[in-house]
């Protein structure tokens, strides 16, 4: 793993205190399922789900590969998808960059493909836009992790789902216009970070 990535994990990872405890709560539901997939010697599948696939459900994608690598949580497979295909935002991929993410788009167009890596050792992952029953998303046996209001009163319903949580974020794409974007990006960047690190530190 990069080093600036881990060194952040590391911070991160010392402020558990500040998750409230109805967070807490909530995220250990994942955990749990985490744990009981692992006992049963079966690959874990996460999607992470928002309205755009955009910005917080690409951010939960990640952190969830880069967390279950800190932790060395093996056999975790991520995912992400939107109840509509857009693009991979920028200023969401810039805050990447800063953290010390590598990212380069492979495919220019409406909806850009980009390669990101977190690691020296890992193979660069292709991220893009897409709705969550994409061809490229598993069709049973995942958990649907909710990352915003929208999608959450969208999809009601999950077929193949085994569980399915709202872990709902507030949407930095409101700040998009703002001389405080890069503050916000960053601000909700690292709650999820945070949160998902928080999940992965409870997988015995």
């Amino acid at each position: 793993m990069f080093a600036s990535i881990k060194n952040y994990c590391h911070l991160l990872s010392k402020k558990f205190d500040e998750i409230p405890a109805h967070r807490k709560q909530l995220l250990e539901k994942i955990s749990l399922y985490i744990i009981k997939k692992k006992k049963a010697k079966k690959t874990v599948q996460l999607i992470y789900i928002c309205t755009h696939n955009s910005r917080r459900s690409h951010f939960g994608q990640i952190w969830a590969s880069v967390a279950s690598k800190y932790y060395q949580v093996p056999d975790i497979q991520t995912f992400s998808g939107g109840t509509e295909a857009t693009e991979f935002n920028i200023n969401a991929i810039n805050t990447l960059k800063k953290i010390g993410f590598e990212v380069h788009a492979t495919d220019i167009g409406k909806n850009p493909v980009y390669s990101l890596k977190f690691s020296e050792t890992e193979n660069p992952i292709k991220y893009f836009s897409k709705t969550y029953d994409n061809a490229v998303n598993p069709k049973s046996g995942f958990a649907a992790i909710i990352t915003c209001g929208e999608a959450e009163e969208n999809c009601p319903f999950m077929a193949g789902a085994e569980l399915r949580i709202a872990t709902t974020y507030e949407d930095p794409k409101a700040f998009d216009q703002s001389n405080i974007k890069e503050q916000k990006y960053f601000e909700r960047c690292e709650q999820i970070a945070l949160e998902t690190l928080f999940v992965f530190s409870k997988i015995i």
